[in-house]
Formats: C-alpha cells, sequence, structure tokens
C-alpha cells in the first residue's frame, strides 16, 4: 500500500510536463497530458500521478477534490527584479515622448533612479515591500522565483538586498532562487572611472557575497552586457571572477544591441543568457549546440513600446532551450503574472499554449538549474501544482 499525505482527484486534465529537461524543438510542446488523472503527493513531493482508474492502492492523509479542473505544475519565473524601493512612473510619459532607455539612464534615471531610492531603503522595507509583489507573483500561479540584486550598486546596499533575498526565501512560501547583479549599471561615483568599479566588483563584493551565503544555496553571478552599461571586456573579467568563486553564471544580453555577449556566456557555461531581442543567427547556432538556456522577456518588449521581440520561432526550430520570465522591474516592466507573459509569447514570439506552458515550467526550471526538481509534476519532482478554473 502507498502511503501519502495528499491524494488529488477527479483532475480533468493534468500537464505532467515530463523531462528530461530542458525541451528543444518539437518536444518543447510535449506536456504530458493525462486526462481524468489523480496524483499522490508524500513528503512535499509527487508520489505517484496517472489515471485515476490505475490508481494504486493507498492511505492518504488529506484528499483534494479537483472538481474536473485542470492542473499544471507551478510556474517558474527566472529573471526578476524582486528588492527595489520606490518606482519610475514619470518615465513612462518620456518614453511616450520618444526618449530611449539609454537616453534616460545616461541622464541619471532609469536604473540608478531606483539605486537612489534603494540605498536610501533598511532591510526591514526592502522586505516589506517585496513580499507584497511575492504575494501577488503567487496569487498569478508563480511557485519558484528567481530574485537579483543590482539597485545597491554599493557592497553595503548590494549585500542587504541579498540578506532581503535570503529573509524572503526563509518565511515566504514561495521559492526564492538569488542573483547577485552589482554589475547592473555604474554607480554615478563611478561614471569617471568605470573600471574601477569592476575592480570593486571582482575584489570586494563578489568574494563577500560568496562567503555569506547560506548552505546548500546556489547563488548565481550577472551582469548586464549592454550598450552603454558593461563591455563584453568587462563582462568577461566579472563573471570569469565569478565562477573561480563557484557562483553559477548568468547573463543579461542583446536587448538592444548584439555585442557578443551571447557567445562569451556560452563559452563561459552560463546557465542562462536572457534578453537576447537583437541576438543574430550565428549566435542563435551557438545556443543551440550548448546547454545554455535562453530565457525570454517579452514583458520588457511590450513595457518599452517596442516591436523588436526576441526570435523565438528562429530558436526553438535551431534546438535552442527557450524559456520565458517577467522581468519585473519597476522601471520597463512592473509584471508579476507569468500568464501574462505566456499571453505575450503566444502572441507576439508565435510559441503555441503548450510550448509556452514548458517554456514557464520546466524549462524555465532549467534556466535555473532546478529541472530535476521543479517544473514537472512526476514522482520525484517538488509538489508545486495549480488548479485552473477551467478543465483544460
Amino acid at each position: 500500500m502507498l502511503s501519502a499525505d495528499l491524494l488529488v482527484h477527479n483532475i480533468g486534465q493534468l500537464a505532467t510536463v515530463p523531462g528530461p529537461g530542458p525541451k528543444r524543438r518539437e518536444a518543447l510542446a510535449d506536456v504530458g497530458l493525462v486526462r481524468g488523472a489523480s496524483m499522490l503527493v508524500r513528503d512535499g513531493r509527487v508520489a505517484w500521478v496517472g489515471q485515476e482508474r490505475e490508481l494504486p492502492t493507498h492511505e492518504a492523509a488529506e484528499r483534494l477534490d479537483a472538481g474536473g479542473a485542470a492542473v499544471v505544475p507551478g510556474f517558474v519565473d527566472p529573471h526578476t527584479h524582486l528588492i527595489f524601493a520606490g518606482d519610475r512612473v514619470d518615465e513612462f510619459e518620456m518614453r511616450l515622448r520618444g526618449v530611449t532607455y539609454q537616453e534616460i539612464l545616461a541622464a541619471g534615471g532609469g536604473i540608478l533612479s531606483t539605486v537612489t531610492k534603494t540605498r536610501a531603503a533598511d532591510l526591514d522595507a526592502l522586505v516589506a515591500s517585496a513580499r507584497l509583489r511575492l504575494d501577488r507573483m503567487v496569487a498569478h500561479g508563480s511557485t519558484t522565483v528567481e530574485a537579483k540584486t543590482g539597485y545597491g550598486l554599493s557592497t553595503e546596499c548590494e549585500l542587504r538586498m541579498l540578506d532581503a533575498i535570503y529573509a524572503l526565501d526563509a518565511t515566504h512560501p514561495a521559492t526564492l532562487v538569488p542573483t547577485f547583479l552589482p554589475a547592473h549599471a555604474f554607480p554615478p561615483e563611478y561614471r569617471d572611472d568605470p573600471d574601477a568599479y569592476v575592480t570593486l566588483i571582482v575584489e570586494e563584493m563578489l568574494p563577500t557575497a560568496i562567503a555569506r551565503r547560506p548552505a546548500d544555496t546556489t547563488l548565481f553571478a550577472d551582469v548586464f552586457c549592454e550598450a552603454g552599461v558593461f563591455t563584453v571586456a568587462q563582462t568577461e573579467r566579472i563573471l570569469n571572477r565569478a565562477r573561480e568563486l563557484g557562483y553559477a553564471l548568468k547573463l543579461h544580453s542583446d536587448e538592444f544591441e548584439a555585442l557578443g555577449g551571447t557567445s562569451l556566456g556560452v563559452s563561459l557555461g552560463a546557465t542562462s543568457i536572457d534578453h537576447l531581442m537583437a541576438t543574430p543567427d550565428e549566435e542563435i547556432t551557438r545556443l543551440a549546440e550548448s546547454e545554455t538556456v535562453a530565457v525570454l522577456l517579452p514583458g520588457t518588449t511590450f513595457g518599452l513600446g517596442k516591436d523588436d521581440w526576441a526570435r523565438a520561432r528562429a530558436m526553438i526550430e535551431r534546438g535552442v532551450a527557450v524559456a520565458l520570465a517577467t522581468d519585473l522591474n519597476p522601471g520597463t516592466a512592473w509584471c508579476v503574472s507569468m500568464p501574462f507573459i505566456m499571453a505575450l509569447a503566444t502572441r507576439y514570439l508565435r510559441l503555441t499554449p503548450a510550448e509556452a506552458l514548458t517554456a514557464s515550467t520546466l524549462n524555465a526550471a532549467a534556466s535555473l538549474g532546478l529541472h530535476h526538481e521543479r517544473g514537472s509534476l512526476t514522482p520525484g519532482y517538488y509538489a508545486d501544482f495549480l488548479l485552473l478554473d477551467t478543465g483544460d
């Protein structure tokens, strides 16, 4: 007899999104649909899943009648700037008037505007404001969320942001994955000597942050490699040092211009490279030949009012492992909803609904190195699941 803590039964359709992951090409559309399903959960993980008529003899402490609803894995949001203070509502109208993202940043706005407000916030304030956003993310179905620093741009404030991520992970039902992103922009005090700031990141920030991480926690390092921000050479210096120290690697690349950051990220074994709106054909091919996951952020393109959507279909057809994320941030994509991102992906990136679901679950988990335990509802995986208000 199989013992279980929970039996979920009377499921209309269950999307198991089976591994192995990440899924590529035609496999991206395989969501492992089981009709008339049941699922047994033990110790927080899936113990058995299948058609209800094949349900094994069991003892379950609790029973949940799904009422014919569809069940899918909880969404994994693998690129967010969850921790920040203040907002940038004034910049929206600036962009409507044609002022570009780079022009706003060069004038001291954008990321730097948020840096000023975040530096002034203490740990309790950062945790409290982020908790409200995280609550809304969970209400929209996200159960695993990556969270970056990057609005401190000083050792003290970047570490305070990391502490906020760790505090939330310890006290919130959602699972948080931390990313250290001091290389998000150049702070005003280093505007005239950017290489000195890179040295600060490499010699002080990265070693200090990795030494403070909780036991058994994977900590990612990330860099915004883009025109007007970090060059490829600066990015390489930071990521090489991060890799030496034991960080896993991520990279913002090709949001506005293709500088070669994607090839660099692939060569360094980055777990994911994110944005990729301007990625050229030869670098799509390099992604396809690698284990690196391409995290696409259509909410950012939408928020910026642009039409240069990432070429998701070309990526999928060539064999790139594609994932989706919100890019939640206070300036260009204040979005907590993975379903909205999936809707954008089906309409503008030309993913099918099944591809969008896989890209928001198993493949998104792969972009965090978690595809062996999250993003699927097959035995052994964490039983993070959603009951949809629909049977399909």
